[in-house]
């Protein structure tokens, strides 16, 4: 058999079938305009995520006593570590941005409704998933945000009616945050985001089984084009523009969520050091207010 005779045989085995049916061949409502980017660019930044993830843990010491002078060997001594950690951590909030128009998106245009229940049902786990990850991230570092954030929220599980201090005693792998805990939210938050993978590709495995919505809602087979060179260059254009903004927002706009939330992560935290005043990230600004109402209730 020739080189070339060997090429087409492996291109018709299943799994290259496959790829190329969700990939290539898919057939796309040929009026989509460049709002419909937002879930393909979410996946991208979801893969940056974890590659900036895997290399910024090789030199992460998940310890008490350790874990903030890694974060300062990784800023300081890692070639090119300082650029990792930024594209880590805006990466993070640009990953959220994303996701939350993706979500607008959707409902404007009414993607939610039959036959696609169950798309909807995932992006729902995925963005709780996404929440949950992005919180467990701000522990590994170990500064004042990370200590006192993991300290009130978990503290939120004693609320449960009988077994609410277990659950809480349990999260911490102890009677407080120490140790047991940051090195239970540094595994979890690898492990989370292999599930968040699974979870988006069923998301995308269930959209293409129900077929894409487009602005006219109307679904005509004769209306499709497959999405092979068209949408992939619409799909360019959002992501040339998202790297465009990620550039100067990690280069030239690092403090701009506010001087206090980048002094509480800067600030590492010892253990009877108690700050009067702790700064409130914007990702978690929704859920606090919500917090905060049920406090006066």
């Amino acid at each position: 058999m020739t080189i070339r005779n060997q090429r087409f045989s492996l291109l018709k085995q299943p799994i290259y079938s496959t790829l190329n049916q969700h990939l290539i061949d898919y057939p796309t409502p040929r009026n989509l305009s460049y709002w419909w980017g937002f879930g393909s660019l979410a996946g991208i930044c979801l893969v940056i995520q974890i590659v900036t993830g895997v290399f910024l843990a090789m030199h992460h010491t998940p310890h008490v006593d350790l874990a903030f002078n890694s974060v300062e060997h990784i800023m300081r001594d890692v070639e090119g570590g300082w650029l990792l950690r930024y594209m880590h951590a805006n990466g993070a909030s640009m990953f959220l941005i994303v996701v939350h128009l993706h979500i607008f998106h959707g409902l404007y245009h009414a993607s939610y409704r039959s036959p696609r229940e169950f798309v909807r049902c995932l992006g729902v786990v995925i963005f709780l998933l996404m929440i949950v990850t992005a919180f467990i991230g701000y522990v590994p570092p170990w500064g004042q945000m990370s200590f006192w954030g993991a300290t009130v929220i978990t503290s939120l599980a004693s609320a449960i009616p009988v077994v609410g201090d277990t659950i809480v005693t349990w999260l911490w792998g102890g009677f407080s945050v120490d140790n047991a805990t940051l090195n239970r939210f540094f595994s979890l938050h690898h492990l989370l985001p292999l599930i968040l993978v699974g979870a988006s590709l069923l998301h995308l495995a269930a959209l293409h089984q129900y077929g894409s919505n487009n602005p006219l809602g109307v679904h005509a087979e004769m209306d499709k084009i497959a999405s092979y060179p068209y949408f992939y260059v619409k799909d360019l254009v959002g992501r040339v523009a998202s790297a465009i903004f990620s550039s100067i927002w990690i280069f030239l706009l690092l403090m701009f969520w506010g001087i206090p939330t980048i002094i509480y992560l800067l600030i590492r935290c010892p253990p009877r050091l108690i700050l009067c005043r702790n700064g409130i990230s914007y990702r978690s600004m929704p859920f606090f207010a919500v917090y905060l109402t049920k406090r006066e209730v």
